[in-house]
């Protein structure tokens, strides 16, 4: 009997070399429950996997290069309550390498995938901002945009993370 393919084997196996295991993400969100860490996690691997640059043209090739989840759960302050079906939104905010990238239609299969695998369990609200609108805001002391930055969990950084294999971005669409 054959074991498993090869790429389960790489995304459940914590010795792996890969820095954006499973594990490094849900210890980002420790503070949250397995399951708001699982669906987190989930949204940020459909987030890198279903980002479609190729949607626009620009002078180079589309990066996400940061996700960070700002808002209620990354200041431990979400709730959730059953009987009102009341709860915290997951607010992320993804930051690309051109200005460009920050358009709609590079993110509508993303938002699809998200809306169709979670449903009405959660909302989320995704923002895109480009490098060069972080280095404006920056400029300007945009206390708006630095403070949430600053209090929020950076969840991907492409000059820290691996990039997702193509059987995990597989896996993600499937």
């Amino acid at each position: 009997m054959r074991g498993p393919p090869l790429c389960e084997l790489q995304m459940t196996n914590p010795k792996t070399n890969d820095v954006y295991a499973h594990e490094v993400v849900m210890a980002r969100v420790g503070h949250l429950i397995r399951r708001k860490q699982r669906e987190i996690d989930r949204i940020t691997r459909i987030l890198r996997s279903c980002f479609d640059p190729a949607q626009v043209q620009a002078p180079k090739p589309g990066k996400i290069r940061q996700i960070i989840l700002i808002g209620p759960y990354a200041r431990r302050s979400w709730y959730e309550d059953k009987r009102s079906i009341d709860f915290s939104d997951y607010e992320l905010w993804i930051i690309v390498n051109h200005p460009l990238f920050a358009d709609d239609c590079c993110w509508q299969r993303a938002r699809e995938v998200i809306g169709s695998e979670l449903g009405d369990r959660c909302a989320v609200n995704v923002e895109i901002y480009s490098k060069a609108d972080i280095r404006i805001a920056r400029a300007e002391r945009d206390t708006f945009i630095l403070d949430r930055i600053e209090a929020g969990i950076t969840l991907f950084r492409a000059s820290r993370d691996a990039p997702l294999s193509a059987c995990e971005r597989q896996g993600v669409l499937s």
